[in-house]
């Protein structure tokens, strides 16, 4: 079930409202379950089992990591449990998203030395895995490295690793960030209604940018061979940068919005990745959820800064060699991890304090154009596509381009989203609502007239148009749905 699709939101999201609310404060997390494990068998109703597994899994482990920690014998148990509860997971994980890319490239080894390739039939992925596997092994981190208490209520670990609003595409929720929310958290007007906004604002950014911007992206990476001019490239890659960011930060914004409405709070996701003066500031405002968990469960496991500056370059490597693989079974996911690995090590190395002293509108440049050429790669089917459409983007020979082909890449529609996007993609219009708080604070009226009528009004006309692009369309998929 996808949250911008007239059965979630005129259907399920409402009902599930009213079944929550409706609840005794004491069975509302098992309505809440009953509604998250409904939302996940809607489209996937096989792999539901899959998802049990998980739960009872990780349920069992967290019990026997607290029990070994508790006893004064066998003072290894505690590892042996830890090591256990990773292997069940990463093996779910490994098992469903990555056997048919590693069976394919045993079987092109194979096929050069004439031996029988192995036949292996191509293996569904189950919706949100890499997002519910993630949150399960931090659950058991967690517990392991005594930051919280094994869950003793099975249903509450249900919840945590099921829950509908971040199930299928996070932001990943860490377990020692909402333990307590799970057993007692609030609720008022006040949250429900910037719940609501911030789900509006998700929903705007997916449908009335996303997905314009997606089909200028989608029409340039079609076009080959001449047909490829380096105006067009340059479009086409500026405009899946877009749609990737609004596509992926507005499903955060829908999910923390939803989370607001069933009393969670859930960390932000996103903070204007590409204001960034460095690829390392990036990371720190992309997909924050995902490079703050590989920090802490990977990078700092292996040692983080801590050890020797080779020591340090390799660790980073590894994190983003897996980020990229995190994110699909293939080479091209690989390589743009490593990509992001190898700038991220020189700048460690000391590229950083050079940038520090460059003028800053060279230093966003340089962060933009790594960025870009990542997507590329990220964005391409195969190496020797993302290698081809690079080469159209520095192609001088190539630069003419019809009227004709512009007509049938850009539109008023999808231009207009595309210069809009640019501008949202600063922090322009926070800074305005904060300047003109700030400046009416001490007048009701003003502050209503300029500040929060134009807000309401504004968040009721992005509902409506973003309301009749999905009655419009039949499938509005989010990108990390793939992943």
């Amino acid at each position: 079930m996808v949250f911008s699709s007239p059965i979630f939101l005129f259907g399920f999201l409402p009902l599930a409202l009213i079944l929550y609310f409706l609840s005794p404060r004491i069975v509302k997390n098992y309505s809440l379950l009953a509604c998250s494990l409904i939302f996940y068998a809607w489209g996937e109703v096989f792999y539901l089992a899959l998802m049990l597994v998980s739960i009872i899994s990780n349920y069992f482990v967290g019990l026997l990591i607290h029990k070994s920690q508790t006893s004064s014998h066998y003072s290894n148990l505690p590892k042996i449990w830890i090591t256990t509860g990773i292997v069940i997971n990463i093996s779910l994980l490994g098992v469903f998203k990555y056997a048919n890319f590693i069976c394919d490239n045993i079987n092109a080894v194979l096929s050069i030395v004439n031996i029988p390739t192995i036949d292996l039939e191509p293996v569904h992925l189950p919706l949100g895995i890499s997002f519910f596997t993630f949150q399960a092994i931090s659950y058991i981190v967690d517990v392991y490295k005594k930051e919280v208490p094994a869950q003793k209520n099975i249903f509450n670990l249900a919840l945590y690793i099921s829950l509908f609003p971040q199930l299928i595409a996070g932001p990943i929720v860490r377990y020692h960030d909402i333990a307590s929310q799970i057993i007692k958290r609030t609720h008022s007007i006040d949250k429900f209604a910037s719940g609501v906004r911030r789900f509006i604002m998700g929903l705007a950014k997916k449908m009335l940018i996303a997905n314009s911007v997606g089909v200028i992206a989608d029409s340039v990476f079609e076009l080959g061979g001449d047909e490829l001019t380096l105006p067009l490239a340059w479009i086409g890659i500026i405009a899946y940068s877009l749609q990737i960011f609004f596509d992926f930060s507005g499903y955060s914004d829908m999910a923390i919005g939803l989370g607001k409405m069933f009393g969670f709070h859930f960390l932000e996701n996103f903070n204007y990745p590409y204001i960034s003066t460095s690829l390392r500031e990036f990371w720190r405002r992309w997909h924050i959820s995902l490079s703050t968990w590989f920090r802490d469960y990977v990078y700092i496991a292996l040692g983080g800064s801590r050890r020797s500056p080779v020591r340090v370059y390799i660790n980073l490597l590894i994190v983003f060699i897996l980020t990229g693989i995190w994110h699909g079974a293939s080479w091209n996911f690989l390589i743009w991890g490593l990509f992001h690995g190898l700038f991220l090590a020189t700048e460690h190395a000391g590229f950083s304090k050079v940038l520090k002293k460059v003028w800053r509108p060279i230093t966003h440049l340089y962060l933009l154009l790594v960025v870009v050429v990542g997507w590329v790669i990220f964005r391409s089917d195969t190496i020797p596509q993302a290698l081809s459409y690079m080469k159209s983007m520095v192609s001088v020979s190539n630069l003419h381009t019809s009227t004709y082909r512009y007509s049938l890449v850009l539109s008023y529609e999808t231009l207009s989203a595309l210069i809009i996007g640019i501008i949202i993609c600063t922090p322009i219009f926070p800074k305005l609502k904060s300047h003109l708080e700030k400046t009416f604070e001490n007048n009701t009226m003003k502050m209503f007239l300029f500040v929060y009528f134009p807000q309401t009004a504004i968040l009721v006309a992005l509902l409506i148009i973003s309301s009749s692009k999905i009655a419009a369309s039949t499938y509005n998929p989010f990108l990390y749905f793939r992943f």
